[in-house]
Formats: structure tokens, C-alpha cells, sequence
């Protein structure tokens, strides 16, 4: 049986910039690797200026991002799977969430369908968002909820009895790609090599946002192998990521030899483990 990933997304996109080369360095070792999109994204906006859809955004921004969705998934050599939940959006202070969308739906209600994945999928390793859903979006939360809900369902033949033979996942992880440590290595290199660059000011402003934030990953997997997917899987989803922006702040080349892993955050595990890690699947056979 070969070793299985799933990862738990809110909007398509946030599967690339939280994980593509995870995801295509495992496909290139031969294991499994399932993506859900919780939402459709369709409460996006057009977040690229250069975007030569704009037309199509514009008068269906929903409809293009199942084909920009579509064209990440053959970069990465993924499988994908749309859970079918509305985009939240992300409204304002005291303004009211889209009616019928995903962080309005009970979590019960929304983990059944992806307890049924599970089941089906069988995956080993569970990757999602952590409580504060990576950053305060509705949907990213509600995506950590849901995720948690069914990786502990899934294995219990007493909870959503008719969604197939219960499975137990064997690790959960939470993503930490984004993690405080990273990006200072990376300022560091830039300000020794570029001290001029334009990039140290919206770092600056970057590291000014997020304030003393704890770095709390656990395992480091070096997929340098796979930025080149990573970065073609973001490029991808051309309506919300700007080629010139700030995925792109700095070089492959810099991020290979300052940083050339992705981070997780081991939050709950069946088999034994180490920590630190080097490997998402370490304590699972195969």
C-alpha cells in the first residue's frame, strides 16, 4: 500500500502557497497525495494586475479558478477534490458573513463529507491549518475545525456510521510553512547580499504585522527538488497571485540554500515519533 497524503485547503490556491512542493516532492517518492479545496473561492477578488483573464474574472472569477485550479493540480501531480462549500468571504468588522457559506454550516454538518473522503482515501498523514486557521480568515478557520472533527471521526465506526469502514489517519499536522524563523534566515541572506533590496522594506512591514509570533514547527522537509512546481503551481492561480509579488520576493536559488524545507507542526500522532522530523510519513510503514 503506498503511503498517502491528504491536505485539508479552504480556497483553491492556498494549496500552493501552503505546501505545493510537499506535495510534489511525495508524489516524486511515489506516495498518494489528495488535496480538498473546502470553497470554491468564488468571494475572491482579482488580487493580480498583470492577470490577462481579467475579462473572465471579472464576469466569473468562480469559473476561472476551477481552471486555475485544474493547471496547479498537473503541476504537482496531485489528486483534487472540491468539498463543495461556498466561499465565506472575508467581511468586514460587524458585517455579516455570506449567507449559506462555509463558516456559517455546523461543523458536524461540513465533517461528514470530508470523513467520507477519509474513509475512501485512506491517507496516513493529514495536513490542515491550526486553530487561528494560519491567518484570521473564516474559512481557514473553519478548514482547521472541520479537519480536526474529521481526522477524529474518521477512525470511530460509531460516529457517521454510513460514510464507509472507519480509517485512522496516523499523524495530523498543522502547516508552518510561513514561520518566523524562515523568513528572518532568508532577511539575513538578503541583507547581507543585497543590503539595498527593496524586499527588506516589505519584510520589514511583514515582520511589523506578525510581532513576537512563536515559531512551533516540528518536522523540516527539504524539497528543494520541487520549488520549480511550487512556484508553477502558484503561478497557476494567475488571478491571485502576482508573478511579481510577494511569493516572489526573493529567488529559488536564495530559498535552496537558505531555507530549502517546508515546515509542519506535529499535533497529534498514532505511531511513534521523534521530533524534530525530516519526513511527514517518519514512524509509518510502509
Amino acid at each position: 500500500m503506498p503511503l498517502r497524503l491528504l491536505a485539508v485547503h479552504a480556497h483553491p490556491d492556498d494549496e500552493s502557497s501552503k505546501g505545493a512542493a510537499t506535495y510534489a516532492h511525495y508524489r516524486k517518492r511515489g506516495a498518494e497525495v489528495l488535496v480538498v479545496s473546502c470553497t470554491g473561492g468564488e468571494q475572491g477578488s482579482i488580487l493580480n494586475e498583470h492577470l490577462e483573464a481579467k475579462a473572465h474574472a471579472e464576469r466569473d472569477i468562480a469559473g476561472l479558478r476551477v481552471y486555475e485550479m485544474a493547471r496547479a493540480q498537473e503541476v504537482m501531480g496531485v489528486e483534487h477534490i472540491w468539498l463543495g462549500y461556498a466561499d465565506s468571504g472575508l467581511p468586514g468588522e460587524g458585517e455579516p458573513l455570506a449567507p449559506n457559506s462555509f463558516a456559517t454550516i455546523p461543523v458536524e454538518i461540513s465533517a461528514e463529507p470530508l470523513v467520507r473522503i477519509i474513509r475512501r482515501f485512506q491517507p496516513h498523514v493529514i495536513v490542515t491549518y491550526d486553530e487561528n486557521g494560519g491567518y484570521p480568515h473564516p474559512d481557514h478557520i473553519r478548514t482547521h475545525e472541520v479537519s480536526v472533527a474529521a481526522y477524529e471521526a474518521a477512525g470511530d465506526p460509531a460516529r457517521y456510521p454510513d460514510a464507509g469502514p472507519a480509517w485512522q489517519a496516523s499523524k495530523l499536522y498543522y502547516d508552518r510553512i510561513m514561520n518566523s524563523t524562515k523568513m528572518r534566515a532568508i532577511y539575513d541572506v538578503i541583507k547581507d547580499e543585497t543590503p539595498d533590496s527593496e524586499v527588506l522594506k516589505q519584510m520589514d512591514e511583514m515582520f511589523e504585522r506578525w510581532g513576537e509570533r512563536p515559531d512551533l514547527s516540528t518536522t523540516h522537509v527539504n524539497v528543494a527538488d520541487s520549488f520549480a512546481e511550487r512556484d508553477a503551481a502558484l503561478i497557476a492561480h494567475a488571478s491571485q497571485v502576482d508573478p511579481t509579488g510577494f511569493f516572489f520576493l526573493h529567488s529559488r536559488d536564495l530559498q535552496a540554500r537558505t531555507w530549502p524545507t517546508e515546515d509542519f507542526q506535529l499535533v497529534d500522532s498514532k505511531v511513534e515519533s521523534t521530533l524534530p522530523e525530516t519526513d511527514l510519513f517518519a514512524g509509518i510503514a510502509e
